[in-house]
C-alpha cells in the first residue's frame, strides 16, 4: 500500500460514533469539545478564584482557565457562525452556543482570580522596616 493510499484515507472514510440510535458527527463533534474545554476552563477559574487568597496556589488553574476559555469561545464562535439552521437541527449550534458561554465564564472567572491573586501578593510583601521594640 503506497503511502499517498493511507494519507488519503482519513479524508475519504466517513467516521461516525452511533450509540443508542443518536449519531454523533462532525457536527456536533467540535462544538461538544469546545464545550467540554469551556467546563473545564469554568472548574478550573472558579477554582482558582476560590483559592486565589492563599499565596502560592492557583497558579496553574488561572493559567488554566485564561488558556482554554478563550479557545472554548472561538472554536465555539466560529462553528455557530457557520451552522446551517437552528438550533435542533442537529448542526451543533446548542453545543456552540454552550460552547461560548462556558468559554467567557472560565475567562472571567479565570481573570479576576489572577487579578486577586496578584493583588493579595502584593500587599503580602510589605516593604517597610519593621519597628524595633
Amino acid at each position: 500500500m503506497p503511502v499517498l493510499d493511507l494519507l488519503a484515507a482519513p479524508a475519504i472514510t466517513h467516521v461516525s460514533v452511533v450509540a443508542a440510535g443518536y449519531e454523533l458527527g462532525v457536527g456536533r463533534t467540535v462544538p461538544t469539545a469546545a464545550a467540554v474545554l469551556g467546563l473545564i476552563s469554568a472548574v478550573a477559574g472558579g477554582l482558582a478564584l476560590a483559592r486565589s487568597r492563599r499565596t502560592g496556589t492557583g497558579r496553574a488553574r488561572t493559567i488554566v482557565a485564561l488558556v482554554l476559555g478563550p479557545i472554548s469561545v472561538i472554536a465555539g464562535g466560529v462553528h455557530g457562525v457557520n451552522s446551517a439552521g437552528g438550533l435542533g437541527t442537529g448542526n451543533g449550534l446548542a453545543g456552540a452556543v454552550l460552547a461560548v458561554a462556558l468559554g467567557l465564564i472560565g475567562t472571567v472567572l479565570g481573570g479576576l482570580a489572577l487579578a486577586r491573586s496578584r493583588r493579595t501578593s502584593r500587599s503580602g510583601h510589605d516593604s517597610r522596616p519593621v519597628p524595633a521594640s
